[in-house]
């Protein structure tokens, strides 16, 4: 039996999604400390085409650049863009605009968003 025979599989697709959204997560909410009001320009390494600047003043914009942010922002981009009060107040949508590996991850590791998620999660 030759090396490339005795290697394992490889991880399933959806653990390695969970792990790349896990390691970018913040140790507490509390320390999404972005903007609440105004224009966001986001970096190119965010989003790389397409519309780069949102205004949190509008709710449908905000809701895309949290969108984007949370699939494609490292821990820094997190930190630096979002607001803790803002993903909390919007949750109850967002979280159904989102992957299900981001929702799961964000949800196991701050509860407290669930609490901010309608009873009824089946409604599109």
């Amino acid at each position: 039996m030759d090396a490339w025979t005795r290697r394992s599989p490889p991880p399933p697709r959806a653990e390695v999604l969970r792990d790349r959204y896990r390691s970018r997560l913040p140790e507490r909410l509390q320390e999404l400390a972005g903007p609440v009001e105004g224009n966001v320009d986001l970096p190119l390494h965010i989003v790389w085409s397409g519309r780069t600047s949102y205004s949190l003043d509008r709710p449908k914009s905000r809701m895309t650049l949290y969108r984007t942010v949370l699939a494609e922002g490292l821990r820094e981009d997190l930190v630096a863009l979002l607001h803790h009060r803002l993903l909390t107040e919007q949750w109850p949508v967002l979280r159904r605009l989102i992957s299900p590996y981001i929702r799961e991850v964000w949800e196991d590791a701050f509860p407290e968003l669930l609490r901010t998620a309608p009873a009824d999660t089946t409604a599109a």
